[in-house]
């Protein structure tokens, strides 16, 4: 969301933070994040200058030529040693914060870094994989318009994802002529709202997605002219479907199946139906299969390019590696052979790539606006494998858990003191870009992460014999000759394609007003974004050379800028399969939902009787960017949420102390009892556990303490962190 921010007498306390009415997207309406971020600003975790271990595990503050000289020195000598392959890159943009990330593509390139991976690969890579296969393409839903909106393990009530996620929510609920469908063992504040919640029991979602799409098909309620005409595969669909018991999975799912079957119905019967699926099933049983059955409820029904259904968005930069080309081999991880999806390994196997005397292991990592020690499954092996590396750095604001494991730590600039952006733009038919500007002077000692990654870079020696001055010359000029002397360097050294976040930086970016430099890269996707939807960008009123249009906008507009205006017919040309159908066929898919006919469904595990949901969105929680519990109005230590029932039996109540235990360790937990979670259903929520600074013992826990990165689905390997075996011990 777009904000205000009032700086203090002193210029850098956040004296008061609203939201941005003229924002396009957000139109004023924030949430208690943004409200509260001078907990992040001017919070003491702060670091100022960059880090050095000792041999005694200690840190020493050196000076930034020291710092990025042994740093580059480092990385190079284990490029030397075993191959750039052996350096694996992990983050690049922690919330919403994305140029940093663009700007790592030249320092990798420079090392010969082919591994990466982030915060997507622990929840969106089996969406991704689903997408890929379907699509060609990534899919959202058109909320604001849709007849039927589906939430599926989502609560944008608390979590959003949509533009003004609460004020959409209400506007639905209140009109008659519209329905909202969740599906969620919680009942959570969108469930409230709802006109059909399908509260099922935690671990099942499969087995209701199953069950919905078979209504669909054995009530004679698809779509079938939308589907010869654009689709195919159905027939190998079809039998598969036939096949599903509604009866028994609906009792699998402890649900009443008439009501799987009226919220089917009214998919079927309405004139628009958008679907947003979450963490709820992205990091549950079954988290890829979920996602095929999914989208097969909106394909079915032919709720697919047209307005208030789903639909491929423009972008201004794609956030995610393309997938493999009809025939050509998915790529997977060294070690644990595990799929790479969207140019991402899988989070859950970064330990088990390293911990190993496989010659292929990694032996080194750059860690940037990331915190894999908390934030990925099992952070007990986690900080084993850190520590098993030859050499770690790790870019960030402050010396979190992961840094705390480092060789180096460089210090950044925050998202308030540099020129920002995010490339989560998805919206239709209006999409927008904004690039963020700085808001405070930079902490001093600190550097904006577009500045270390071109000094990284250079200290290894890519630019040597490399001469820059006609592109600083033709930038002084204006940046249509910048365009062609660009082209003619670029000819002339192909081997720096890779380099051209650097190279701008360098030479367009000291012309760009205000010092904007971290911009420069946005140039070239500008132009890139332009030759993709010229049309598009001509009905949001650019005319002329449009890249440059495009370009002058965003530096022009402070609250950000409407880069295209979309029609429905445009999603159809930016379908990425070979034939350019929507393709219901997948092998894979296909036998994985057949199979849910002969599983085991999730049961009781007397030894783990509950399920706990390990990472759950609440108002006060953000991750890992507010490090200080200062910054909740409530819930400060996180409480454990648990139903009244298990309470009772448990002989507990709000406010008493007990031991949480899984497979995987055990930690003390505060008891709240909730109305919205079901009996056997457990959840703590997430970024707690983090240390305010390093000496000062965390408050609350940190969920991945208690899970398991060998607890995945098997076909992305997204970990299962929202059903994770569970008992609570009472402290008495």
């Amino acid at each position: 969301c777009g904000i205000e921010i009032r700086i203090g007498e002193d210029g850098k306390t956040f004296d008061r933070i609203r939201g941005d009415k003229a924002h396009p997207a957000s139109a004023g309406y924030t949430c208690e994040k943004a409200l509260r971020l001078d907990h992040y600003q001017n919070g003491p975790h702060r670091l100022d200058t960059p880090m050095r271990r000792r041999a005694d595990g200690t840190f020493e503050a050196v000076d930034w030529d020291t710092a990025i000289n042994e740093v580059a020195k480092g990385l190079a000598r284990v490029r030397d040693l075993h191959g750039g392959e052996s350096i694996v890159y992990y983050g690049g943009g922690g919330q919403g914060n994305h140029l940093s990330g663009a700007y790592s593509t030249a320092t990798r390139a420079a090392l010969g870094s082919v591994y990466r991976s982030n915060a997507l690969a622990q929840e969106k890579t089996g969406e991704f994989w689903v997408n890929g296969k379907m699509f060609g393409a990534g899919v959202r839903g058109d909320f604001e318009h849709a007849e039927v909106s589906l939430w599926i393990g989502k609560n944008p009530y608390q979590s959003h994802g949509i533009p003004r996620a609460r004020t959409t929510l209400k506007d639905i609920s209140r009109d008659p002529s519209r329905s909202m469908i969740v599906i969620d063992p919680r009942k959570t504040e969108t469930a409230e709202l709802a006109d059909f919640h399908l509260m099922l029991k935690p671990g099942t979602d499969a087995w209701c997605l199953a069950a919905l799409a078979a209504v669909l098909y054995q009530e004679g309620l698809v779509n079938r002219q939308w589907i010869d005409q654009h689709g195919t595969g159905f027939e190998q669909l079809a039998p598969v479907l036939a096949a599903v018991d509604i009866e028994r999975y609906a009792a699998i799912c402890e649900l009443d199946a008439d009501l799987i079957r009226r919220a089917a119905r009214r998919i079927a019967s309405a004139s628009s139906v958008a679907v947003f699926e979450d963490l709820g099933v992205q990091m549950n049983l079954h988290s890829t299969l979920c996602s095929y059955i999914e989208k097969l409820l909106w394909v079915l029904t032919g709720n697919f390019a047209k307005p208030g259904a789903q639909y491929i968005p423009t972008s201004m930069v794609s956030l995610i590696g393309g997938s493999p080309k009809k025939g050509e081999k998915e790529k997977v991880s060294p070690v644990a052979g595990a799929r790479i999806i969207a140019g991402l390994i899988p989070c859950n196997v970064i330990a088990e790539e390293i911990l190993t005397d496989h010659p292929d292991r990694y032996r080194a990592m750059i860690v940037e606006s990331g915190n894999p020690v908390h934030s990925l499954a099992d952070s007990p092996r986690m900080r084993e494998a850190l520590d098993a590396l030859d050499f770690v750095v790790v870019i960030d604001v402050a010396m979190t858990e992961t840094a705390m494991h480092a060789d180096y730590v460089l210090p950044a600039s925050s998202q308030f003191e540099k020129w920002e952006a995010t490339f989560f733009n998805f919206e239709f038919p209006h999409n927008y870009f904004h690039l963020r500007r700085p808001v405070a002077a930079p902490l001093p000692g600190t550097l904006p992460e577009p500045e270390i990654h071109a000094r990284i870079v250079e200290a290894l020696g890519v630019f040597e014999n490399v001469d820059l001055t006609p592109l600083h010359e033709a930038a002084a000029k204006d940046r249509v000759t910048f365009r062609d002397v660009y082209f003619e360097f670029m000819a002339q050294y192909p081997e720096l394609s890779r380099q051209t976040p650097v190279i701008l930086y360098r030479t367009l970016g000291p012309t760009l007003p205000d010092g904007a430099s971290s911009a420069a890269l946005l140039w070239g996707a500008a132009n890139i974004t332009a030759l993709k939807f010229g049309p598009s960008l001509e009905r949001a009123g650019f005319t002329g050379d449009l890249g440059e249009a495009l370009f002058d906008a965003i530096l022009q507009s402070p609250s950000g800028v409407v880069f295209s205006v979309d029609d429905p017919d445009d999603v159809w040309a930016r379908l990425g399969t070979v034939d350019g159908r929507v393709h219901l066929e997948n092998e894979v898919m296909l036998q994985a939902l057949a199979d849910l006919a002969t599983q085991t469904p999730p049961g009781s595990d007397p030894d783990f009787p509950l399920v706990l949901s390990a990472g759950e969105r609440r108002s006060f929680t953000a991750n890992t960017i507010f490090r200080t519990p200062d910054w909740r109005k409530k819930d400060r230590e996180g409480s454990l949420r648990i139903s009244k029932a298990d309470a009772d039996e448990l002989q507990l109540a709000d406010g008493d102390r007990a031991v949480l235990t899984t497979a995987r360790g055990s930690a003390e937990v505060v008891i709240e009892t909730s109305p919205a979670m079901r009996k056997g259903h457990i959840s703590l929520p997430n970024g707690l556990g983090v240390h305010r600074t390093p000496e000062e013992s965390p408050v609350g826990v940190g969920p991945n303490e208690l899970t398991s990165s060998a607890h995945r689905d098997p076909i992305a390997g997204t970990p299962y962190h929202k059903h994770v075996p569970a008992r609570l011990s009472p402290i008495h």
